[in-house]
């Protein structure tokens, strides 16, 4: 071939790839894991949402700087003991997926549209990967830090062209009746707070459920119960871990991520079939959106402390497989250079309160002086009356940026302002198209490769549980 013939056919052969969507370009080749046939009787699927590279290292330097010790993920590297990749995390319809599309990668094996759970643009459903192993005798289940309704435990569950329709996923999970769900949105079972006014924590408990409200709730319950489990501790998300630390009330009444991850698998190990478990951290998500920097890397320490009892089970148990990772990046925060870089980030291993806490207690009617007073009694520093001033003007016009941010309230210019403080910083207030970290532990671990799709991951844990894929 000439070479100006082989330019030409190269260029033609880049067009014709561009006329494809963009995203099944990714898809294009196959991708095959080893042929080992090492499995696993059970698997936890863990998922810190929303979890850019900037936050897993500042959770594990905060550790190193207050405690003297890796995170318990970034051990895992260190002394060798799981296989690492990278992930990629589109969805069917943008580079930038959705928690949504991206829970549906792993739980329908395709791709789907943002916003969408476990259906196809066509209309079709991909049978969530939960449903299968239930289907197989596993016992199943998830535990989260938001609503158990939200987009990445629902992902694992079931098929919903709105991943708002909440009130709906909660009737859903009713009829699936798998062995353990757990989080967050008493507003979508209440019947104070539903539309359809369903009382539906009557309706689990009439069909033979074990219903959880708070953390004594879950400390009783009997390990080798067969009654399926639903526990819902709180209105919409839980607590940020921050917050709870410093509240009696809060930690007497709500559990911590690791208590249900503990819960969840005390509940289901005896399954003699084995058991597959979804862990999400889903407030890191939350923080991210709100660029809350006390509240990222806390709620990320929390879900490292369930890391701890996912691997403290794997280990005794030896025939669990762990999987780490994340959904997508969200806001690529970072803590950056500066003469007083290490002094500032340190004034995070004080914190009391999260951005969170500080700006939801303020009226617009309070002063300058006492906004300046609730933030240096909340994290420890001293923001001028100034800039006290620009935070309070937002309580006039109610323009905040951030998509958990029903209030309107102005997280982006504190953390503008805490980032002189705090020396972190961040990329923006939404997802990211990074890849991720993929880290697996236990048996079946050895089959994975250095650069997978989010969406190979389904068929990966199937015949990794000796499931068939059909």
């Amino acid at each position: 071939m000439k070479r100006r013939d082989f330019f030409k056919n190269t260029a033609l052969t880049a067009i014709g790839a561009a006329l494809l969507s963009p995203f099944e370009t990714l898809a294009r080749k196959s991708y095959r894991f080893s042929d080992n046939t090492s499995s696993a009787k059970n698997i936890i699927f863990m998922v810190s949402d929303g979890m850019s590279t900037g936050t897993l290292n500042m959770a594990n330097l905060l550790l190193q700087r207050k405690e003297g010790r890796q995170s318990n993920w970034l051990a895992l590297y260190e002394e060798s003991r799981v296989s690492r990749a990278l992930m990629d995390t589109a969805s069917a319809s943008s580079l930038i997926t959705d928690s949504a599309a991206a829970s549906s990668s792993w739980g329908g094996g395709k791709r789907v549209n943002n916003g969408s759970l476990n259906v196809n643009a066509d209309g079709s459903f991909n049978k969530p990967i939960l449903q299968k192993f239930k289907a197989a005798g596993k016992a199943v289940g998830c535990v989260t830090t938001v609503p158990i309704t939200h987009a990445t435990p629902a992902g694992f569950c079931i098929n919903s062209d709105k991943r708002s329709d909440q009130p709906g996923i909660a009737l859903m999970y009713h009829d699936l009746r798998f062995d353990v769900m757990m989080g967050g949105g008493t507003e979508f079972f209440s019947a104070e707070k539903r539309s359809d006014k369903q009382d539906l924590f009557k309706k689990y408990r009439s069909s033979g459920f074990s219903v959880l409200n708070n953390r004594d709730d879950l400390f009783n319950l009997a390990g080798n119960d067969n009654q399926p489990v639903i526990g819902v501790f709180h209105e919409d998300g839980l607590p940020y871990a921050l917050d709870r630390s410093n509240s009696k009330t809060l930690v007497s009444a709500t559990p911590s991520l690791a208590e249900m991850t503990k819960a969840a698998i005390e509940r289901m190990k005896n399954n003699p079939k084995g058991f597959v478990l979804q862990v999400e951290g889903g407030k890191v998500d939350w923080a991210a959106h709100a660029n809350d920097a006390g509240a990222l890397i806390y709620d990320q320490i929390a879900f490292d402390d369930a890391i701890a009892e996912a691997i403290r089970f794997a280990e005794k148990d030896k025939e669990t497989l762990v999987v780490i990772t994340t959904d997508h990046g969200n806001a690529n925060p970072g803590l950056f250079y500066g003469s007083k870089a290490n002094e500032n980030f340190d004034r995070i291993q004080h914190f009391k309160y999260t951005n969170d806490w500080i700006l939801n207690r303020v009226n617009k009617t309070d002063s300058p002086a006492s906004l300046v007073e609730r933030i240096h009694f909340a994290q420890g520093y001293a923001i001028t009356t100034e800039e006290a001033k620009q935070l309070l003007d937002h309580y006039q016009t109610r323009d905040g940026e951030g998509l958990y941010n029903p209030r309107k309230l102005p997280f982006k210019l504190l953390a503008q302002i805490q980032e002189n403080h705090l020396s972190v910083g961040w990329g923006a207030m939404d997802h990211s198209a990074d890849y991720v970290e993929l880290a697996m532990f236990g048996p079946g671990s050895e089959r994975l490769k250095p650069f997978v799709r989010n969406v190979e991951l389904h068929n990966f844990l199937l015949e990794t549980a000796g499931v068939p894929l059909s």
